[in-house]
């Protein structure tokens, strides 16, 4: 439910500066393919650098072209200048090309327009970034970016189109901002209080909490040396948006699997089912996260998340009981999207 599957795991946005858009698709099948082959076989892609190469990918998906799930996918990230969605280096004398850029705009009617033509373009979700961000130059992740009148503004758009929309938020005013101007979902969460918790549980608004992500970025982020700027952000934000996790289950709130896949190697999906488990859900609660509640979130509820008549034979199969030992969910053994066996070990 958040994915970045054009994207490999890397600290320097410079290469997205002069990647094309056919290099970044030859990237995204990978990763894409990988996906599928570890149980995952529908996603919903929440932002790419180079617009529209998700939309690109689907396509392909969906045409047979390319194995992968199938995709809900935004097209580019509306955010403002120097944003958390905003490729802003500093320092970086070269030129930013045009399709990095293309939802970075500033003021209420230009959001409307760029998200107005994202869903023009095909995109089946927008994702607008609220508030700072933690693997972004200059940016807080507690402080908000967009005003709530930007906000509003894509959310009317989307309900308009009848899609779906979700906003990046890890701070607490950006997380209520969104919530009452009517976004479907929050990524992150990480700094929500407890007037946001009450608000996402009154407007039944899904939280995507990214709680395994946090650790690899402060493993392996450390080892090759990812910005002090990243690092000390993910320290900020890590151990306390897993703690609201835990308040907000407790709450009652809807949460849906969600990992910010890309930041951290695609195939590595399922790692996040343990810590769900482990800051309070049930083995089934995480299961059903990533399956019936997710399928709701994506409003494909009528087609996917359940094995039943009408619905996609969408299967995957483990060596023993995930519900005693969710890490199984790590290891896949088969893979069968739409009735057709990807894998089988």
């Amino acid at each position: 439910m958040h994915t970045h599957i054009s994207e490999k795991t890397s600290s320097d946005l410079s290469e997205f500066l002069t990647r094309s858009q056919e290099e970044q698709l030859v990237e995204a099948r990978e990763n894409a393919q990988t996906t599928l082959e570890v149980g995952f076989t529908s996603i919903r892609d929440v932002g790419v650098y180079i617009a529209w190469t998700d939309k690109r990918l689907r396509d392909e998906i969906n045409q047979g072209l390319t194995p992968g799930p199938r995709m809900q996918i935004s097209g580019y990230y509306l955010t403002i200048p120097g944003g958390g969605g905003d490729i802003d280096i500093p320092d970086y004398k070269g030129k930013v090309p045009g399709h990095i850029r293309q939802g970075v705009t500033r003021g209420e009617d230009q959001f409307r327009q760029r998200a107005e033509k994202a869903v023009n373009g095909g995109a089946d979700l927008l994702k607008m970034i609220a508030s700072g961000a933690v693997l972004a130059y200059g940016s807080t992740p507690g402080s908000p970016e967009m005003d709530p009148d930007e906000i509003e503004a894509v959310v009317s758009v989307g309900q308009e189109a009848g899609v779906r929309v979700t906003a990046h938020a890890h701070g607490a005013e950006s997380i209520k901002q969104a919530i009452l101007a009517g976004v479907n979902s929050i990524e992150h969460a990480s700094l929500i209080d407890d007037e946001g918790i009450r608000l996402a549980k009154e407007k039944g608004v899904a939280l995507s909490m990214d709680i395994y992500n946090g650790d690899y970025i402060n493993t392996v982020g450390v080892i090759e040396e990812w910005p002090e700027e990243f690092l000390r952000k993910n320290r900020e934000t890590t151990q306390i948006q897993r703690e609201n996790f835990t308040k907000a289950h407790q709450a009652g709130v809807i949460i849906v699997y969600g990992t910010d896949a890309g930041v951290y190697p695609h195939g590595d999906n399922a790692k996040q089912f343990a810590y769900m488990v482990n800051y309070g859900m049930t083995s089934l609660e995480a299961i059903q996260s990533a399956t019936i509640v997710a399928a709701k979130v994506m409003n494909w509820e009528d087609r996917v998340g359940q094995i039943k008549p009408g619905y996609f034979a969408d299967i995957i199969a483990v060596r023993d009981n995930p519900l005693l030992n969710i890490r199984l969910l790590e290891d896949i053994n088969v893979v069968i999207k739409g009735g057709v066996v990807y894998k089988a070990n």
